[in-house]
């Protein structure tokens, strides 16, 4: 069920309407409504996968009791690492078997023997690598005592399950998120009217940004041979924010229902693309997922703490790693290899964390200097989105050996000068609301004419340039 669909429209009023009239005082009445609720709405794509979310449910709320049932810290492991085992094995199977096997018989056939191996007929359950990494939180934070495990098993499948975030994140820890379903949810009205207002946000995102440039993206990345190198810079730029209009939109849906409901999610995105160094990029994009991996895969590897080797290893095991949990393929991999090399001088000189505040902050404009510096930034940024939008890394590279020549020069092609209207329109608000929570967090210090006009201007908008409807680009991860 897609949040910019009729049927989400017609879900959600009556799922609100229900959990109300339960009231906050019944709350394992409402976590069952909710869980009901999370499984309908995952349900809606393909039934069979519940089945997946269900046994995962089972075999996590299993270990945490386990875990908390011995001090044997032999037993202790072996619980969680049956927890690991059975997550990363669905994901593994559904989401890499073929790319493995593919991969495989492509290695032998390059030095001269033939394999015959079949792959599977495999279809990629949607979400799955949002709600295994939420589970595996869960295990390894009771197995580092951080986290009391439950005893309530039907508020844990709300908490695995929770349709929000279920298939798109944010990726929540069990140490914020679980909590609260064991707790009172009070109907707080200024809290629904801001979950409101960052909904309608999200939705102008990935309504009117990310699917009229996945349009134009869509055309250049498919016809590269066709244009001009200056063409497609402005694929890669369109690209660059389709998948930030699609993403952050869905995270801002995503994060303004779950108030609706009286949950807090963490923030998934700060303004990337306002950031002065690719280590700030990261520590403002898919937020979620990077301190995922820092405190569970990271600071474990030793950080940046052990020598210049280790230093190095950790770096590129880091985001290799977060490069190929987004897909499998090489692409992700080399997207993920290419961020490493940007972001490792800035570790080895001990300046990724210079930029850890608001670009010009208190000011309307940057100066010259931290212009130049997020114009590096993006740029960078810009070509490592080839990586990932390419079919493969073949196409990537003949798409940037074809955009890396006098061409680049000329004269662009025009598609739609609504569309970079729409855009300029976009990144002015952004760069106006960066201090916020979202883009118009703070919208209410304007006085009630001028807000609500600015409201009717987004719900026309969104109406307007409302396309063919184009799924979520992170459901396939």
């Amino acid at each position: 069920m897609l949040f910019n669909s009729i049927e989400f429209f017609l879900f959600l009023p009556i799922v609100f309407a229900l959990y109300w009239l339960i009231g906050s005082k019944r709350i394992k009445s409402q976590n069952l409504l909710i869980a009901i609720s999370s499984y309908v709405f995952y349900g809606w794509w393909d039934w069979r996968f519940l089945f997946l979310i269900l046994f995962s449910s089972v075999v996590d709320y299993t270990m945490g009791l386990l875990l908390n049932s011995t001090k044997d810290e032999s037993r202790r492991k072996l619980y969680l690492w049956i927890s690991i085992c059975v997550n990363l094995g669905f994901l593994g199977f559904f989401k890499y078997y073929n790319f493995f096997i593919d991969s495989l018989v492509d290695s032998f056939t390059f030095f001269g023997t033939k394999l015959s191996i079949n792959t599977l007929n495999i279809i990629l359950p949607v979400g799955i690598s949002f709600y295994t990494f939420q589970t595996l939180s869960y295990t390894i934070d009771v197995y580092r005592k951080k986290l009391e495990p439950t005893k309530d098993f039907i508020g844990f499948m709300a908490f695995v399950s929770f349709f929000p975030q279920l298939v798109a994140g944010p990726i929540e820890r069990a140490t914020n998120l679980l909590p609260q379903f064991h707790k009172k949810r009070e109907f707080i009205y200024s809290n629904a009217v801001d979950g409101l207002r960052q909904v309608l946000w999200g939705l102008f995102k990935k309504v009117v940004i990310a699917d009229n440039c996945a349009k134009y993206a869509n055309i250049i990345f498919n016809n590269y041979e066709d244009y001009s190198g200056s063409t497609l810079l402005l694929g890669a730029f369109f690209f660059a924010f389709q998948i930030y209009g699609d993403f952050s939109g869905y995270s801002d849906i995503a994060i303004g229902v779950s108030r609706l409901f009286g949950f807090d999610l963490k923030r998934n995105f700060a303004f990337p693309y306002f950031s002065r160094d690719i280590a700030e990029f990261w520590r403002r994009w898919h937020i979620s997922l990077s301190t995922w991996f820092r405190d569970y895969l990271y600071i474990p590897l030793g950080g940046s703490r052990g020598g210049l080797k280790m230093k190095i290893r950790n770096t590129f095991i880091i985001f290799i790693v977060s490069g190929f949990w987004h897909g499998a393929n090489w692409t992700f991999v080399v997207w993920g290899a290419l961020n490493a090399i940007y972001f490792l001088p800035l570790l080895l000189l001990n300046k990724n964390r210079v930029n850890t505040d608001i670009v010009a902050q208190g000011k309307y404009l940057p100066s010259l200097r931290e212009l130049w510096q997020m114009s590096i930034t993006f740029f960078i940024t810009l070509i490592a989105w080839v990586f990932f939008r390419a079919d493969n890394v073949t196409h990537a590279f003949l798409y940037l050996k074809s955009m890396f020549t006098s061409t680049i020069f000329s004269k662009a092609d025009v598609f739609s000068n609504s569309l970079f209207a729409l855009l300029a329109f976009f990144i002015c608000v952004e760069w106006l609301g960066r201090s916020g929570e979202y883009a118009i967090n703070k919208i209410d210090a304007f006085n009630k004419p001028l807000r609500w006009s600015f409201y009717f201007l987004i719900i026309i908008l969104i109406f307007s340039f409302t396309g063919e409807q184009q799924e979520f680009i992170y459901f396939q991860f």
